[in-house]
């Protein structure tokens, strides 16, 4: 198919506009907020209790919210391959980006039904919305090789990401004001995300091709082909030494930035010394604010950057800011502090998330297996997600604090940047 098409990636990025509610407003802002809130009690001597039963066991309600996100991510990791190899084998990305972004979506209305007292059902609807949400991301990025070149992509993922941060911003905004001004309930704001999701989704469905012309021979045993073509493609990224090194070092540095993400309310929720618990609800608000608008800028200015400096170069600056971020955010408790660190963490999540992306499209291989070589991409993602969260989880659980884990967060950054460093620096690839 034809490269380069503007209406082709226009349409492409506006799934980033449509999805990204989905990170925004469950993930990071209003329903962490609304989790913490209906899973905290007071109890009859007075004091607060933010321990919960599931299963028969007792958790603290953060570290139940880890372990259930890094379930949801493991359930991405194993079928994802499986998946991307039937969408290989049929030559029909498009079908598995639908469904995976109508179970997320879907579920996202289904938190409106979210009860604190039946957390076991409660609990499937937040890890079906992750599962929904990682799923269509397969499909989504193993088109951006297909519809642009090279010396394109980091634009065009920085655009991506971009349309994202402000088409969420924009919806949470109206929630915000829905709440705040109005007396919404906050749980009509879940329902907003399925409908916004769903229907600008629309948009890249009505452009993005269906069907590309690389279905591979037919053969039998097509559930597996996924997992063949995942050991082909590991085979085969074992003889490229760059992007090798590349992906191990995104292994790593990619469980911190995704904690970061997931966890970064809740710890605010607290670890901050807000005040008046409307005082909390604001200032988190305003923090996130400040995350998403910054990011729009960071994610243009590393691909500035990136032209001047090579993607890798790029992304090792970041990764030291995220070493400052996690020594920061362990001496901060003031809301100040707080909104100082979440600039700085708006300024390199845009940044590193689109590089990241493009960093691995430019150094693919000439292949017809783009699906299949993004699920590799996502697979160590999801992997590295689920150590991430399910640390920060379980040290909370041990230590009984969440700022101990940080002390993770911090290592991950720093060993995923000694490894970018590993990269062979020869330019093989223009502006890497």
């Amino acid at each position: 198919m034809e490269k380069g098409n503007p209406k082709t990636i226009n349409a492409w990025t506006f799934y980033d506009w449509a999805n990204s509610a989905y990170p925004l407003v469950i993930t990071t802002a209003i329903f962490p907020m609304y989790y913490e809130a209906v899973t905290t009690t007071t109890l009859a001597s007075g004091e607060v209790s933010d321990v919960v039963t599931f299963l028969g066991h007792q958790f603290k309600n953060t570290e139940l919210y880890s372990y259930a996100s890094s379930l949801s991510f493991l359930i991405v990791a194993f079928i994802s391959p499986i998946l991307s190899g039937i969408a290989d084998y049929i030559d029909n990305k498009m079908m598995f980006l639908k469904f995976f972004c109508y179970m997320g979506a879907i579920s996202c209305g289904a938190l409106f039904f979210f009860d604190e007292k039946a957390l076991e059902f409660s609990m499937i609807p937040v890890m079906t919305a992750s599962v929904g949400f990682w799923g269509s991301i397969v499909f989504y990025n193993s088109y951006l090789p297909i519809i642009a070149e090279p010396k394109d992509h980091d634009r065009i993922s920085a655009k991506g990401y971009s349309l994202g941060y402000l088409g969420s911003s924009i919806l949470l905004i109206g929630n915000l004001v829905g709440i705040m001004v109005f007396g919404m309930p906050a749980k009509y704001a879940f329902l907003s995300v399925a409908l916004w999701w769903i229907g600008f989704s629309q948009i890249t469905y009505a452009r993005l091709p269906r069907n590309i012309g690389n279905s591979p021979e037919k053969e039998d045993h097509i559930i597996w082909r996924g997992w063949r073509e995942l050991k082909k493609v590991g085979a085969e990224i074992k003889g490229l030494k760059r992007i090798k090194s590349y992906l191990i070092a995104f292994f790593v540095y990619s469980m911190g930035v995704q904690t970061v993400m997931l966890m970064a309310t809740l710890f605010a929720a607290k670890e901050i010394n807000w005040g008046e618990d409307s005082a909390a609800k604001t200032g988190l608000i305003v923090s996130v604010l400040i995350i998403q608008f910054i990011a729009i800028g960071g994610s243009y200015f590393f691909s500035w950057f990136s032209k001047k400096a090579g993607n890798i170069t790029s992304l090792s600056v970041a990764l030291v800011i995220w070493v400052g971020v996690c020594v920061g955010a362990y001496f901060i408790h003031e809301p100040i502090e707080f909104y100082i660190i979440a600039a700085i963490v708006g300024f390199v999540m845009g940044g590193i998330q689109s590089l990241s992306r493009s960093t691995y499209s430019k150094l693919l291989p000439e292949t017809k297996d783009h699906a299949s070589y993004f699920s590799f991409y996502d697979v160590l993602e999801k992997l590295g997600i689920v150590i991430g969260t399910f640390s920060f989880g379980f040290i909370e659980g041990v230590t009984g604090g969440m700022r101990n884990s940080i002390f993770a967060l911090g290592a991950f950054f720093i060993v995923g940047l000694l490894l970018l460093w590993r990269v062979p620096k020869q330019k093989v690839i223009e502006g890497v």
